[in-house]
């Protein structure tokens, strides 16, 4: 989860002093411009409201205009900023909540906005609406951006804030070993307040971008990317001092500035299955681990005579097969493997047809490749009566999924596993 904190107006040195406050809330920020930051609030302590009453109260003092909102990327928060003070967009939900707000919460410019305007496109639901591929072919590679980010689809990379040092004047790469000791202390000392963020943060970095500043106004950068995502500050130096060997200055050193990139999620990856490997043990360990992440039994699907689509399927707890011993030669022929279809919640979607079959489903539209059926259900049932056609369709992005048409309206019924 993402508090985006927007103030009107404000000066480069008064937010300056108030990203720095905001230390208190979460150490990642990811200063936009000044007046716009976002604090990524995965594993701080608390809920939403607490983040923001938190917030609130650290820049009571900078006697600036402030707004809060809290949502699952930046799109989100900043739109529950710009909604009202204090919004926290749910998860899920976040198109829903974008609809109404004007096209100048994406930042473009205004005689782009004017030209939508035109075009009868003031509303983040108008642009939400337009079909992907006409409208990026008329705008540019630009609007698929902005068409995703109507739809509340924001991929954008958090960059956290920079730490900054100024040091007194230290020859690098001299041969002074004082000189030297200076820098690197300093560079410690940044990298051990990195380390300390993402470890608050549950974050490993996978990169870091070091900028150099010296007394004749240069700045040397240095982008330095770690063998692996870490959270440690003795393998990020070890590195950062690999790459700074043998190199020399024409200038003093006076200022040094660490950025953390390619953030991660912290933990270590393990394999589910490891090879080919299907011991039943191995495969007990990964339902385990499943389970955990889930919060739910594993469970496994049978299917059942019956007429209509959603009584054709019951679900049991998965057990692992007991092993067979083949006697005298004997072998057991492998079961065909058959996809299971997933049951979904219904939801209605968007269909073309052609020559009266599904041809373009979804939103972002995606072309059907092969379609089965229809088959037609009806239960005649007095009571709730079922009148529907049923397909199978396999999409352009390899998703295979069972759809209905009933009446006019288009739903998603389910997905092949």
């Amino acid at each position: 989860m993402l508090l985006c904190v927007e103030a009107t107006p404000v000066e480069v040195a008064t937010w300056e002093d108030a990203l720095d406050a905001l230390d208190a809330v979460s150490p990642l920020i990811d200063d936009v411009r000044p007046g716009l930051a976002f604090l990524e609030m995965r594993g701080m302590p608390g809920r939403p409201p607490q983040w923001i009453e938190h917030a609130r109260k650290i820049l009571g003092a900078a006697c600036l205009r402030v707004r809060f909102g809290v949502g699952v990327n930046r799109i989100a928060a900043r739109g529950a900023a710009f909604t009202k003070d204090g919004t926290i967009f749910p998860a899920g939900r976040e198109r829903a909540l974008l609809a109404p707000l004007p096209l100048s919460v994406l930042e473009i410019d205004e005689d782009v906005i004017e030209r939508l305007r035109l075009l009868g496109i003031e509303r983040l639901g108008d642009l939400a609406r337009l079909p992907h591929g006409p409208f990026v072919r008329r705008f540019g590679a630009r609007a698929a951006r902005w068409h995703a980010l109507a739809r509340g689809q924001d991929t954008r990379p958090f960059v956290p804030r920079a730490h900054v040092a100024v040091i007194e004047a230290a020859l690098l790469g001299e041969g002074r070993a004082e000189d030297e000791a200076q820098v690197f202390f300093a560079l410690r000392m940044l990298l051990a307040r990195i380390a300390s963020d993402l470890e608050r943060s549950g974050r490993r970095a996978g990169a870091l971008e070091l900028a150099i500043e010296l007394e004749d106004a240069q700045t040397h950068r240095f982008d330095i990317v770690l063998a692996a995502p870490t959270a440690q500050e003795r393998a990020m130096f070890d590195v950062v001092r690999a790459k700074l060997e043998g190199v020399t200055f024409p200038a003093a050193i006076v200022g040094l500035r660490v950025r953390a990139a390619g953030l991660e999620e912290g933990g270590e990856t393990l394999a589910l299955l490891a090879g080919d490997d299907f011991d039943p043990q191995a495969v007990a360990v990964t339902i385990a681990r499943l389970e955990s992440v889930l919060g739910t039994p594993v469970q496994r699907a049978r299917t059942k005579e019956a007429h209509a689509l959603e009584d054709r399927f019951s679900y049991e707890r998965f057990e692992l097969p007991k092993r067979t011993v083949l006697r005298d030669g004997a072998q057991t022929q492998a079961e065909a493997v058959v996809p299971q279809l997933r049951l979904l919640t219904v939801a209605e979607i968007s269909v073309r047809l052609r020559a009266g079959e599904p041809a373009v489903v979804g939103d972002p539209p995606r072309a059907v490749l092969e379609c089965a059926g229809p088959w037609r259900i009806d239960t005649g049932w007095p009571d709730h009566d079922v009148v529907r056609d049923e397909y199978d369709v396999l999409l352009e992005d390899g998703e295979l999924y069972r759809i209905y048409r009933q009446g006019t309206h288009w739903y998603v019924r389910g997905a092949y596993d």
